[in-house]
């Protein structure tokens, strides 16, 4: 059974170390654990190697860790919307090993799941195949990739119950499932949490099998990662119809 935690400095305090493997869920600043990654940030930890699709953005999200230059490096699929991020890579600061991102959900379910390593064709005949072992299977040549194992998980949900079985909300959903599975101690930030028995069988997406501890979310802003608008400049059809 989950232990549930008052804050996520309380979920966090025994579970930190210099030099330790962060999973960290979401896509961008769909389905991060914001009050956990402030916890990090606040504990002061660093050197610090990061799995997660990429690291938000400046200022929020993961990138509160790069701007504390806690992170020794990163393995992810994506850097673009960090210019900081993007920057400590170019000036060699900061060690980065991309994957594409398929193969890195790969790599965190095959680690979840104690699957040491497995084969695939993209990126076979590019850098990221470089100095990675290959095999040919039928006549098609595959890479070798390894499966991926956190010190610790941190994700977002929706809902818990007091056992720690998870539900996401939408999107939420992306690298967090995963990621809830590839650490060696995986901490889950939800909206709510219910009793046990409260969410049916056939809803749950991460067993509390995966799941140590549990902590409710802050009421914080849902932060856009991209808001694009236009100007309207007539009346719509339907309006027209309306008047």
């Amino acid at each position: 059974m989950a232990v549930i935690n008052p804050t996520a400095t309380e979920a966090l305090h025994d579970l930190l170390s210099d030099g330790m493997t962060l999973a960290v869920g979401g896509f961008g600043l769909s389905g991060i654990p914001e009050d956990l990654i402030a916890a990090v940030r606040a504990s002061g930890v660093r050197d610090l190697t990061v799995i997660s699709n990429n690291m938000g953005v400046d200022g929020i999200g993961l990138g509160v860790l790069i701007e504390g230059g806690q992170v020794r490096k990163v393995i992810a699929s994506y850097v673009g919307e960090n210019k900081l991020f993007a920057q400590q890579y170019l000036d060699g600061v900061l060690e980065v090993e991309f994957n594409p991102q398929g193969t890195l959900a790969e790599r965190l379910r095959a680690g979840g799941a104690g699957i040491p390593a497995f084969y695939t064709r993209t990126g076979v005949g590019t850098e990221v195949a470089a100095g990675k072992k290959t095999e040919v299977f039928d006549g098609v040549e595959y890479v070798l990739e390894r499966g991926l194992v956190a010190d610790l998980a941190l994700v977002r949900a929706h809902r818990a119950d007091t056992t720690g079985n998870l539900v996401y909300r939408f999107t939420a959903r992306n690298f967090n499932p995963v990621v809830a599975t590839a650490g060696r101690v995986t901490v889950a930030e939800v909206d709510e949490v219910v009793d046990e028995g409260a969410i049916h069988p056939d809803h749950v997406v991460t067993p509390s099998i995966y799941v140590q501890r549990v902590v409710r979310t802050s009421s914080r802003v849902k932060h856009i990662e991209q808001r694009t608008t236009r100007q309207r400049t007539e009346t719509p059809a339907c309006a027209q119809a309306a008047q």
